[in-house]
């Protein structure tokens, strides 16, 4: 199983892919820090692996052009003998002292911190769980001192930051008798240098451009075509009307987003990728006036169509933006509107540049976004004004956005992530970067590279992809200085590639919901991360891990459970508009301090250290042998099992005449690779039973050529589940 660090020769650095000059040179530099890391005890020579990871990193001696598997040699080799049960996950990456002062956290924690936790401040790494924990404990406070970081304004102040005193709900009431436009907010120039009326507040690219210069917007542009747009809104539509978007997360979608709610109407976000069928549910459901779409979609070099999906779906309006120049590549139906023609009605007009704003109470609807569900309608979740700020907030504090930087999450204004991106910008002073194309190749990475990104979004399997088929090669990264994960489980391995391309530099995992407008478990620049992990719950959040009984484990225990929310929570929702609010987020949950639990579904598992892993939702559980266990963690064991594999999913189902459950991996190879099912199960069966449980066996292996998701890319095991009691029925019958 590898060798120790200590025992890697120059061979071992040649079969990585190093020439024979450079392994000598590395392993010179390797010997010298080890040598660092290292202490005498009792005649012998030791080193935490912990302390040489780290040691290796500063150093910088692993570089982002270094050929993968020297990465992984490395990293396996520095924690060959690492006891996870003892010490918790391998950490990769390690805050310093002077960039923890720098991060908006920390300066804040500096700032604040001796006021409000006394002798018990000490610095911002030390002081982390002491700070979130007072975050937990006085909201009020927290939220207070945090708004005055974003560019929030308040036409009416609220009359206090929580009024507990209502309790027909039970987060409470947040920012009570306040008044606001928060697209207005975005828009605002401020006293701060980097929000400017002429300071970049987007930059975009079209795929197939890729050698041409990366397109700007800056804050008075954009001001300008948005209050252009919502002067056009103004003379078609009602206030508070329903307005669909229907398209890629382009500049345009961005200023049409923003124009819905500055005119006091309310967003409809549908993901692009949907078919006729679901737009047409999503439209049914919120009820929406008009819908905004695209003739096509460019994707990969490619046209797919658009606005025929639209047009089967709805009978409503259409207004249709041209995917590429200015003309429309589609025959409009007569109830439709170009893009041309629609802001053609107000162009003239000599204040058609000028807008002034809707303002509403705070707890106005002002976006529709949808759970990803796959049986019956999705569940409809209103964001209110409240849940900008929320996104933005944390990713203030987590992601540490700070003014100035430029961010990128590959996404869409159908999916939650595209709304946090947008406010996460434009309410924090960073720059909104955005690639109107497909992620999957080099184009994308090369617009990272090339628009000086310096906080990457991402999601698990499209870091499988980049890694997988090496289109990122030959590009420069190293301006990143953070990148983010969401939307489903991270690979340890693949995580190992992304942040080498920069230099180790962290990746924070978010893990939360449309509901919550946020992530309820995140890193942070203030604490170690481990790969794959989550080190804290998000700031003034509190949770606790239930036990099968529900009964909630000691806030300190190694635990395995389901998470129950405490529902103080700003920014949550506490209403849906096509289910019961109470039944599906607390029906049947407990109390806990004098308070009913709000209901997530995760199953976490949390580790020596304090570290958080998910290990799938409730309903992705299995029971072998009478034991529960998640499926992710065995897909972890069998990801990598064997280097054929490009991805595994797990699930497990009774036989048809009864009896204990049978294990069944179902495997999508890379490309190239033909493993016999026989041998993989044999493989499968060994590594589950070293790793996780001897009395675990695998049943059956199924490759297939991918795996069903939802539209946000969430893995439908589901789906996978009935194909294997198909297959067992058949079986049955033979």
């Amino acid at each position: 199983m590898g060798k120790r660090i200590i025992e890697v020769g120059v061979e071992d650095l040649v079969r990585a892919g190093l020439s024979v000059e450079e392994a000598n040179g590395f392993q010179r530099d390797l010997k010298n820090a080890i040598f660092k890391a290292s202490s005498v005890n009792n005649g012998q020579e030791l080193f935490d692996p912990r302390e040489l990871w780290r040691e290796l990193t500063a150093q910088k001696l692993l570089k982002p052009w270094h050929p993968h598997p020297l990465h992984q040699l490395i990293y396996y080799s520095v924690y060959h003998n690492y006891d996870q049960s003892t010490n918790g996950p391998p950490i990769y990456w390690f805050p310093s002292l002077y960039q923890s002062k720098t991060t908006n956290l920390g300066c804040l924690m500096e700032t604040h911190g001796p006021k409000l936790l006394g002798a018990l401040y000490k610095d911002p790494i030390a002081s982390f769980r002491q700070f979130h924990r007072f975050s937990v404990d006085h909201p009020e406070v927290y939220w207070s001192i945090v708004l005055d970081h974003l560019s929030i304004n308040f036409l009416k102040a609220p009359k206090c930051i929580l009024d507990s005193s209502d309790k027909s709900k039970h987060g409470g009431t947040w920012f009570p008798g306040s008044v606001l436009n928060i697209a207005e907010c975005c828009l605002k120039s401020s006293n701060c240098p980097t929000k400017q009326d002429d300071s970049l507040v987007i930059v975009w690219r079209d795929e197939g451009c890729d050698d041409l210069d990366v397109r700007q917007m800056t804050l008075k542009e954009l001001r300008e075509k948005v209050m252009l747009v919502a002067n056009a809104l103004e003379r078609k539509f009602s206030k508070g009307d329903a307005i669909a978007i229907d398209m890629p997360m382009t500049a345009t979608a961005v200023i049409v987003y923003l124009a819905i709610v500055l005119a006091g109407f309310v967003v409809v976000s549908i993901a692009d990728s949907f078919a006729a069928k679901e737009i047409a549910t999503r439209l049914r459901v919120s009820k929406a006036k008009a819908i905004f779409t695209q003739d096509f979609i460019v994707r990969g070099g490619r046209r797919f169509p658009l606005y025929s999906r639209v047009v089967e779906a709805s009978p409503y309006e259409a207004i249709v933006i041209p995917a590429t120049g200015k003309d429309l590549l589609v025959q409009l139906r007569c109830q439709d509107l170009s893009w041309d023609d629609f802001l053609s009605s107000v162009r003239d007009l000599p204040s058609s540049n000028y807008y002034s704003p809707a303002y509403q109470p705070i707890d106005s609807v002002i976006n529709i976004l949808f759970s990803s569900g796959t049986t019956g309608d999705p569940k409809a979740i209103p964001w209110t004004q409240q849940s900008p700020m929320r996104c933005a907030a944390d990713t203030w504090a987590h992601i540490d956005v700070q003014e100035g930087d430029i961010f990128c999450w590959p996404t869409n204004l159908g999916w939650v992530m595209g709304p946090i991106v947008l406010y996460s910008c434009f309410l924090s002073g960073a720059t909104l970067a955005l690639y109107h194309g497909s992620p999957l190749g080099t184009g994308f990475g090369k617009f990272v590279q090339d628009a000086g990104v310096t906080i990457l979004g991402t999601v698990p399997s499209l870091i499988k992809t980049w890694k997988s088929t090496q289109c990122m090669d030959g590009l420069n990264w190293t301006k990143i200085r953070t990148f983010a994960t969401t939307g489903e489980a991270s690979n340890i391995d693949d995580d190992l590639w992304l942040s080498s391309k920069a230099y180790y530099n962290p990746i924070i995992e978010c893990c939360g919901g449309t509901e919550l407008a946020s992530a309820y478990i995140q890193g942070n620049p203030l604490q170690p991360q481990a790969f794959a992990a989550f080190s804290s719950a998000s700031m003034s959040t509190s949770f606790v891990i239930l036990n099968e009984n529900g009964i909630p484990y000691p806030d300190d225990q190694i635990c395995v459970g389901e998470v129950g929310l405490f529902p103080l929570y700003m920014g949550a929702t506490d209403k849906l508009l096509n289910a019961d609010h109470e039944e599906v987020y607390y029906k049947g949950m407990p109390f806990y301090n004098g308070m009913q639990l709000r209901r997530h579904g995760d199953i976490l598992k949390r580790t020596i250290g304090g570290f958080l892993v998910v290990q799938g939702r409730a309903d992705d559980t299995m029971n072998l042998g009478g034991i529960k266990t998640s499926s992710i963690e065995i897909e972890r064991i069998c990801n990598e099992a064997d280097d054929g594999i490009l991805e595994a999913a797990v699930v497990s189902t009774p036989p048809p005449n009864g009896g204990p459950e049978l294990l069944a991996v179902f495997v999508v190879l890379k490309e190239g690779m033909r493993p016999d099912p026989d041998m993989l199960k044999l493989k499968f069966s060994k590594a589950i039973q070293r790793n996780l449980n001897p009395l675990f066996k695998v049943s059956f292996v199924m490759i297939v050529p991918e795996f069903p998701r939802t539209a946000s890319n969430k893995l439908l095991r589901r789906v996978l589940r009935d194909q294997l009691k198909q297959e067992l029925n058949i079986r049955s019958k033979i």
